[in-house]
């Protein structure tokens, strides 16, 4: 997918956080795997719905897909519940990614507005211990309210994925409907992604900027005229496997823009735990089959 590395602006000897994805993709395959320890799974673990219990999960996990796939999701949401003992272990298993040379996606959906986004902005893609390769966002207060985000994501060469159609069904309410210029707000969203995305695309690489679409919306992306593959950046596509995407519905979804995809996942892989062996065997399968759809 990468092009030309020296053909966009950055800080020497990093690649911003597209091209950084896209090389992962290559040698991994097309999948991110989620780290989503609620409590019915870390009761399957054998694990005590603890402090504890939710460490031990999640750094077996990180120690399993570490170096393995191309990048790994925590849902920051079963971190938090459980407090700050919950947020240090979250802080726990986003070191220990950078450490195994595997990209993060923090997945927190924050969309806000001025100071308040400032503030997401740095706790996520500063330099502090929550900070991840990439976060997700909500652009719902309006895709210019992610600025402070999106500045500080290509200042430090980090990313983000903005949500833009999802696959539950309250959602096509509001990603469906039209905004003032007539034109449905998953569709503004993406044009806007494409927008933030221009000198990466003018680079040769994928931009960094990226868009969360599920990929059991069926015939959503045509039906609202949105061009995913002129948005530049990759699609974080959950659904996929186990919760009933395969290559026809990909095919379907995505089109031309399958390259793009990075398939998430995250059932398919944890419940093959708690061996961490399983765990990779698990990882290699979902990485296959992703591949096998999208490329």
């Amino acid at each position: 997918m990468i092009q030309d590395h020296e053909a966009f602006p950055g800080t020497p000897g990093t690649l911003p956080f597209g091209a950084r994805l896209s090389e992962a993709m290559d040698a991994h395959g097309p999948l991110c795997v989620g780290i989503d320890p609620h409590p019915g799974l870390l009761r399957a673990w054998g694990l005590a719905d603890s402090p504890a219990g939710l460490r031990d999960f999640t750094l077996r996990t990180t120690e399993a897909l570490a170096g393995r796939v191309a990048a790994v999701k925590p849902q920051s949401a079963f971190f938090e519940r459980h407090g700050s003992a919950g947020i240090a272990v979250l802080e726990e298993a986003l070191a220990a990614l950078r450490d195994g040379g595997t990209l993060s996606i923090l997945d927190v959906k924050r969309g806000d507005i001025g100071s308040t986004m400032a503030g997401y902005a740095q706790a996520y893609l500063g330099d502090g211990p929550l900070a991840a390769d990439a976060v997700t966002l909500a652009p719902y207060l309006g895709y210019g309210a992610l600025a402070p985000a999106l500045e500080l994501a290509e200042s430090n060469q980090r990313g983000v994925f903005v949500l833009a159609l999802t696959s539950n069904p309250e959602g096509a309410a509001v990603q469906h409907a039209r905004d003032p210029q007539g034109l449905p707000v998953a569709r503004s969203i993406a044009e806007a992604a494409g927008i933030s995305n221009a000198p990466a695309r003018a680079a040769g690489i994928l931009g960094s900027v990226g868009l969360v679409v599920g990929a059991t919306i069926g015939s959503a992306v045509a039906d609202l005229g949105i061009d995913l593959r002129a948005s530049g950046g990759a699609l974080l596509a959950p659904g996929v496997g186990a919760q009933g995407a395969g290559a026809r519905e990909l095919e379907r979804v995505f089109g031309a823009a399958r390259r793009q995809v990075l398939a998430s996942t995250s059932r398919a892989v944890l419940g093959a735990g708690p061996g961490i062996e399983d765990l990779r065997a698990a990882a290699a399968s979902a990485a296959a089959e992703a591949h096998s759809a999208l490329r």
